[in-house]
């Protein structure tokens, strides 16, 4: 067997670092492999010593859905229309990627996991608001797998449960997803994220798109490509009006969640997080809004700013969801609501968001409370925390005298 100094890698021409085999029988490098092939695809084939790349799992993926979607539109007998035509142009962009000499079995290995992939009827639910119980039983019916970041199957073209909740433009899901760990960067087979998606001229005309976007930020998201992909949201966002989101994106950390630092003239603010909403580009400082009870709202330098994206464990405030009603919890302090965020996931343990036990006892306890009033068969249950207080009915009570 022959050492990794005899190993020649195939694309630096030097003694192979960590090297990587392939089918074909080329050696790589492990780095300049990751560099010259994205896992989601690049546009040149990179080709050293006749070695070729195999494709990503991602390019297969995306190969499939095209083909899947171009054969449904012929069966529908619909060549004529604008759809078919755009798949047709992207099954021969994708083509061109995966490359013609591709013998239909070898894809290029990582060490991920494999991603879940979502039933149908959570895909429906997920694509419709309104479908936010359904997807969270889902989720938390199995704790040993990743499901908030569970994918559509191949013919949906591997599309991440929080970029579904993204078009749909479902901010209540997306927070509670991201809450239970779903990747703001994740990417369908295509290579687009979330806040990628916001900027497609289908997505412009589905709601606000600056909430989503704001949102996404401050969980971390970033461009997949920071140079030409960020001048195509800037260029998009200026387009369709959204001056402020335009003026986030062309700075540093425009609709980041940032830790205050070496405020020496309020040394208290230290240490306190905030989201930067608005930059002020004529003195280059941000808006800010603390993340306190009270929203307060300063002006910042960016030197008294420190990125600090959010986490599951981490979140800055938190949004519950009880019976089918989403409540948001504000703190004064990020212990206060790492202290609350850890209670309810048990010691770090994730617990069921909606579980059939909870459900039941709550069930259980309206059933209750309606039997105490006396209204068993009245489909209203009181919503608020105070407790409803007991009516009687006194009888023999005196009668209104007629005037």
């Amino acid at each position: 067997m022959a050492e990794h100094g005899d190993k020649t890698c195939a694309i630096c021409l030097e003694d192979a670092r960590d090297p990587l085999d392939l089918p074909c029988g080329h050696s790589f490098c492990d780095g300049c492999l990751d560099q010259w092939r994205s896992r989601y695809g690049v546009k040149e084939e990179m080709r050293r010593n006749r070695a070729r790349i195999p494709p990503s799992k991602e390019m297969v993926s995306s190969l499939l859905s095209c083909r899947v979607h171009k054969q449904q539109i012929e069966f529908n007998n619909d060549k004529s229309s604008e759809n078919y035509h755009g798949i047709c142009q992207l099954l021969k962009q994708v083509e061109e990627e995966v490359g013609a000499d591709w013998d239909g079995v070898t894809v290029l290995e990582d060490d991920r996991k494999p991603v879940v992939v979502m039933p149908d009827y959570i895909y429906n639910a997920a694509a419709l608001q309104g479908g936010i119980k359904s997807v969270l039983k889902w989720i938390s019916a199995n704790q040993t797998e990743d499901r908030a970041n569970a994918i559509t199957s191949v013919e949906r073209f591997s599309m991440p449960i929080l970029f579904i909740a993204t078009v749909d433009n479902d901010l209540k899901l997306m927070t509670l997803l991201l809450q239970l760990g779903a990747d703001a960067d994740f990417r369908t087979s295509r290579g687009t994220t979330a806040i990628g998606i916001l900027f497609n001229d289908a997505t412009f005309g589905g709601g606000d798109v600056s909430s989503r976007a704001r949102l996404l930020l401050s969980w971390g998201a970033t461009f997949i490509h920071d140079g030409d992909e960020r001048k195509y949201c800037i260029t998009m966002a200026r387009r369709w009006g959204y001056h402020k989101l335009t003026d986030l994106f062309e700075s540093e950390l425009g609709g980041r969640r940032c830790e205050i630092v070496n405020h020496s003239s309020w040394p208290d603010l230290n240490g306190k997080t905030c989201v930067a909403n608005e930059y002020i580009p004529d003195s280059n400082k941000y808006k800010v809004t603390l993340e306190t009870k009270s929203k307060d709202v300063l002006v910042l330098s960016p030197d008294n700013l420190k990125r600090r994206d959010r986490t599951p464990q981490d979140c800055g405030y938190y949004v519950e969801f009880k019976n089918g009603r989403t409540t948001q919890h504000d703190f004064d302090s990020n212990e206060d609501c790492q202290a609350f965020v850890a209670a309810l996931n048990n010691n770090g343990e994730t617990q069921p968001v909606v579980t059939e036990e909870s459900e039941a006892a709550a069930e259980q306890a309206a059933a209750e409370l309606l039997a105490e009033l006396g209204l068993d068969d009245s489909p209203a249950v009181p919503s608020s925390g105070c407790k409803a207080k007991k009516s009687k009915k006194k009888k023999g009570g005196k009668k209104k005298r007629k005037k």
